[in-house]
């Protein structure tokens, strides 16, 4: 059996493109693209998608060429994730949320040939391209005009010296020919991780990659075929955490929203039917503390994934009590996304709610198109006992981990070091073999030779009636090298003290691990939604130590 060959002569690599040339003609009739008034069939977006394949290539986009994209939610954001590889380019979208000098330094590190640009952020496109024009030999990218949308053949009025996505789609050839990769291992997307703009980490998707992980994410959701989707992950996020090519496997709809509050995500889950939606923690911040006004009663089955950052059981529970069905699933940019999924276990449903959401918080088990997460010692590389208690680095290793960081050798090796992918987050393995976050490598407090967990401490405080958000960093400390800081906004302007706060964590943590300092404010984020804990360190650490040397507590 040995001596046959590895790829016989009918081999055809594994792409996302097959699951939109199938959708197409499986599902050619059915709605695969919803926003306002606009509709479109599967057959129409095929095609659409054929002529965007098309009508790249007439901007001398060769293969392996870099395309990048600034544009919320909206059509074309979604045709372009399966355009773009179909003219055999390689899909770059920019974080909407990034400032002109951030964009222009990823523009420039991808060597982007085309920037197709959403109306919305072409003020700042212009800024982005006026920077990177600044430089020496920077060859300036084609700048294509994204209107908006406001019927299906009605478009916002355009200055007629921009080249527009329209256009460029009506005069494209409809009977352009696929250009599949050669190989699977080829690259499909490159995505930008939060980080330093003097050090870019630009993380390379394969399209084999991206068919496994796709299929996965059907999986993980037990996805029927024609589910309804709501955008409500940016798909500038690992291609929208590969859901973008996972709908279209399942010949599925797509309602796209430009904007995410929770007034549109009620109105669009009665409205279209909603099946499935995904979402960071803060997406489901907008839902679990939506106003009594915004609140539509979800009387058919929703499910919800979310990810990005670990979410707190309370905030679990509060779904569920509103109606929908939650997945927690665990990944990073550089697994393209979803990695992993607390896959539910039956026995747990006799349990109470309060102690279902707590199993649910954990990051569990690979998916199915994964080969493996292990929790290890990052010194020895040996798993850790798998008691629940004793802490390592989260490691990965399979098919939908990245190929490596974009013209960064030194980072890709360092990050493979081992032969596993090294997350930088540290987190237990259960008997059961569920693992569980506990912090970052990078945020772990360490209180008088004890390993404090900051997402354990601000779980509990969003266990708290009256907070919104939470977030727990080390203040540094003479006696104890640091202390829990706990910094918090509440949900309304109330009389909560900070020593009722702290009397509410000493009651349910051990009283190391309970904050000893409360402050009250707004949370400051990245770019990608994530809290900048570097900025709330800093602060802490202005403050000063609370004991000294002398006195203990």
């Amino acid at each position: 059996m040995d001596n046959l060959n590895r790829c016989p002569a009918n081999y055809m690599p594994l792409s996302p493109i097959i699951f939109l040339k199938r959708a197409g003609n499986v599902y050619r009739e059915h709605t695969s693209v919803v926003y306002g008034s606009v509709r479109y069939t599967w057959a129409e977006t095929l095609e659409r998608c054929i002529r965007l394949a098309s009508a790249i290539s007439s901007l001398n986009i060769s293969s392996g060429d870099v395309v990048a994209v600034v544009a919320p939610n909206i059509p074309a954001m979604y045709e372009l994730q399966f355009g773009v590889p179909m003219a055999g380019a390689v899909l770059c979208c920019l974080n909407i949320r990034h400032d002109a000098r951030t964009m222009s330094v990823l523009l420039r590190h991808s060597k982007a040939k085309v920037i197709f640009v959403d109306f919305q952020f072409l003020e700042v496109a212009h800024e982005v391209l006026n920077l990177f024009s600044q430089h020496k030999n920077a060859k300036m990218p084609i700048l294509v005009l994204i209107p908006e949308l406001n019927s299906r053949q009605n478009f916002q009025n355009t200055d007629p010296a921009y080249l527009t996505y329209e256009s460029l789609l009506s005069n494209a050839d409809k009977n352009f020919e696929t250009r599949w990769p050669d190989d699977e291992w080829d690259s499909i997307a490159l995505n930008y991780t939060s980080g330093t703009t003097s050090s870019p980490k630009g993380v390379v998707f394969s399209h084999r990659g991206a068919y496994l992980n796709s299929l996965a994410c059907v999986l993980l959701c037990e996805m029927a075929s024609m589910p309804v989707y709501l955008w409500t992950v940016p798909m500038f996020h690992c291609n929208g955490w590969s859901f973008a090519w996972a709908i279209a496997a399942q010949g599925g709809t797509n309602v796209c929203l430009r904007n995410v509050t929770a007034s549109a995500i009620f109105d669009a889950i009665v409205e279209h039917k909603v099946t499935h939606l995904s979402g960071a923690p803060t997406v489901l911040n907008i839902i679990a503390n939506a106003q009594p006004h915004e609140i539509k009663p979800v009387t058919h089955s929703v499910q919800m994934v979310t990810g990005g950052a670990p979410p707190p059981a309370a905030m679990l529970y509060t779904m569920t009590k509103l109606g929908f069905h939650m997945v927690h699933s665990y990944g990073l940019t550089e697994t393209y996304g979803p990695s992993s999924v607390c896959a539910w276990k039956p026995q747990w449903d006799s349990l109470p709610q309060e102690q279902q959401a707590k199993l649910k918080a954990r990051q569990g088990v690979p998916h199915l198109g994964l080969w493996g997460i292990d929790v290890k010692n990052p010194e020895t590389m040996e798993s850790v006992y798998a008691d629940g208690k004793t802490i390592g680095e989260v490691m990965i290793k399979g098919n939908t981990v990245m190929k490596g960081y974009f013209n960064d050798v030194a980072a890709t090796e360092a990050a493979f070091d081992g032969g596993w992918f090294r997350t930088g987050d540290l987190g237990v393995m259960h008997p059961d073999g569920y693992i569980e976050l506990k912090d970052r490598s990078k945020d772990i407090i360490i209180s008088g030779g004890e390993n404090v967990s900051t997402i354990e401490v601000e779980s509990i405080l969003y266990d708290h009636p009256e907070i919104l958000e939470a977030a727990v960093v080390g203040r540094p400390d003479e006696f104890w090298g640091e202390t829990p800081c706990a910094f918090v906004k509440l949900k309304e302007p109330k009389q909560v003290t900070a020593e009722s706060i702290i009397a509410f964590c000493r009651a349910r943590l051990p009283h190391f691990m309970a904050p000893k300092t409360v402050i009250f404010q707004d949370l400051p984020r990245s770019s990608t939604g994530k809290v900048q804990k570097v900025e709330l360190k800093q602060k802490a650490k202005a403050l000063g130590s609370i004991t000294k040397p002398q006195s203990k507590l």
